[in-house]
């Protein structure tokens, strides 16, 4: 395992939710004098003790092992955490909400990052009817071209493949504020946000 529980990370998770080492240690079964030699670095936790630990401090155990705090207010699952996953060997597409580790035809993959849309890449969103019809002006060949197109608010995701040799042009229901996504199998992923000025 190339990441592990650190008492830093731990110490700061315990502090942010107002808890003592003695509040922790009860919640997970151990004692206060375990909880500060793990915070002093003069010990780990177990493995058997990650999943009650990260549960105690509000986290994942993927964050809790990559040492990154990344909070959140609602953390039941808003969608606008949303990140995507896409393998270069067999364009297998994985969303997650919130950041993961996923491995695909044995490569692990790294999430993508967003760009805002550049000139080869512009996203168009027309209102027709109840719907967004969403175009793009973009190479549709087998070796380069768009590979899905994401609607996502805070609570719901509608991702639709795209596929070489068809027009990139697609209708999403209008759900409210949120973000749109592209990926170009190229370029990588591109977004736009639908805030109220283009929702009118």
């Amino acid at each position: 395992m190339e990441h592990y529980v650190t008492g830093a990370v731990v110490k700061a998770l315990r502090e942010k939710k107002e808890l003592t080492q003695k509040d922790l240690a009860e919640q997970i079964g151990v004692s206060d004098k375990t909880v500060s030699k793990w915070e002093t670095g003069k010990g780990l936790p177990d493995i058997t003790l990650l999943e009650p630990l990260s549960a105690a401090l509000g986290v994942s155990v993927t964050e809790l092992l990559a040492g990154e705090i990344r909070m959140n207010t609602n953390r039941a699952g808003n969608m606008l955490r949303s990140r995507f996953y896409v393998c270069p060997v067999c364009g297998n597409v994985i969303h997650a909400v919130g950041q993961g580790s996923f491995h695909c035809c044995g490569v692990t993959l790294p999430p993508l990052e967003a760009e805002d849309p550049d000139e080869d890449h512009g996203i168009c969103v027309e209102k027709m009817e109840d719907d967004w019809y969403i175009t793009m002006d973009h190479p549709m060949t087998k070796t380069h071209h768009i590979t899905f197109v994401a609607y996502v608010t805070a609570d719901r995701i509608l991702l639709q493949r795209t596929y070489p040799e068809q027009d990139c042009a697609l209708r999403f229901p209008r759900m409210g504020f949120g973000r749109l996504y592209a990926h170009c199998n190229h370029h990588g992923l591109f977004q736009i946000k639908l805030t109220r000025d283009n929702l009118l």
